[in-house]
């Protein structure tokens, strides 16, 4: 995983008032909501004799141990020491680590890495999905590295093969492109231009409309979102979420609005996730047989032409790796 960089991690539907316990980048992780609503996190040990801080329970705010009864403020500062008493100050080193987090759009995100910078910015979301879309999600385990996922999404060469009965339906073997072009450091876009092998070559990269002309699109946000732009009133919208070296889980929404009622929009885009949820268990039975589990640059593969976008994203999730190795 990339440190230093906003990941979605849930949905806010999946944080109450009670402390939630969940792994994620391979860490044990506690998240809770104070009285004004907003959402905290902290490594789920601790400081005083590493108990799971899930378990406990949330006072006046402030999450507290099942153990001793140790209270933590959001900034992972004990504030109380019971059998100290009230009246005793804490010391400093009765402390938990705290990760920045921020909510919005139904989901939950957390800046995983060193100290967030004093002028941080908020993670970004897809600017033309607006209240005006209804959408439904399912969350879907993937025993392998969340970059195989991701890459997944991205693979413009498969549908054919993986997806022969459903999205990949026409026998569109033939891979023109792909187009990709960077809207700016971490968001990428990719235009798909697939059809049928009718004897000529494909065109290259640089003789495909950029952007496609129809408005499709895919696009990713480093290092965790992407969109299928399917028209400007479906889309289908990932997260991939770490949870350690070797597991994922795929938080999948279909966002629609072409039915702009309240109820019926909620329900159809609810009753699209079943075929959403077949297509992405397609690719999950082939993309979970990869390895190496994690992407590189260097992992032995031999990409091809139509691997553009995979070797785009290799290259940027390098640098940004790099540049956080070189800060340490």
């Amino acid at each position: 995983m990339i440190r230093n960089q906003w990941y979605v991690v849930l949905e806010s539907k999946q944080v109450g008032r009670k402390p939630v316990g969940v792994t994620r980048m391979g860490e044990k992780l506690v998240f809770w909501r104070d009285q004004a609503d907003h959402v905290h996190c902290l490594r789920d040990r601790c400081a005083h004799r590493g108990v799971a801080l899930s378990i406990g329970d949330v006072v006046e705010g402030e999450i507290r141990c099942p153990f001793h009864g140790f209270q933590y403020d959001a900034s992972g500062q004990c504030t109380l020491i019971p059998a100290n008493g009230r009246a005793a100050a804490v010391p400093e080193r009765f402390k938990v680590h705290a990760y920045p987090t921020h909510e919005a759009h139904g989901f939950i995100w957390i800046w995983w890495g060193d100290a967030a910078p004093a002028d941080l910015a908020p993670p970004r979301f897809f600017e033309d999905i607006d209240a005006t879309f209804y959408y439904a999600t399912v969350y879907d385990p993937w025993a392998t590295h969340y970059s195989r996922v991701l890459e997944n999404q991205l693979d413009v060469m498969h549908l054919p093969f993986v997806h022969h009965n459903t999205i990949g339906r026409g026998n569109r073997t033939l891979v023109d492109g792909p187009g990709v072009e960077w809207a700016d450091e971490n968001r990428m876009r990719v235009y798909v231009y697939n059809r049928l092998d009718d004897g000529t070559p494909p065109r290259k990269p640089e003789e495909v409309p950029i952007p496609n002309p129809n408005g499709f699109c895919l696009e990713l946000e480093m290092p965790n979102l992407w969109q299928n732009r399917i028209s400007d009133d479906v889309r289908v919208v990932a997260a991939f979420v770490p949870v350690d070296e070797a597991h994922t889980l795929l938080y999948l929404r279909f966002y629609q609005r072409f039915l702009p009622v309240p109820l019926l929009g909620k329900a159809v885009a609810w009753l699209a996730i079943p075929s959403n949820r077949i297509i992405a268990h397609q690719d999950r039975r082939v993309v979970v047989t990869q390895r190496p589990r994690p992407s590189g640059l260097r992992i032995g593969e031999n990409l091809a032409q139509g691997d553009r976008p995979i070797a785009a994203y290799r290259m940027r999730r390098q640098e940004l790796l790099d540049a956080v190795n070189r800060e340490t």
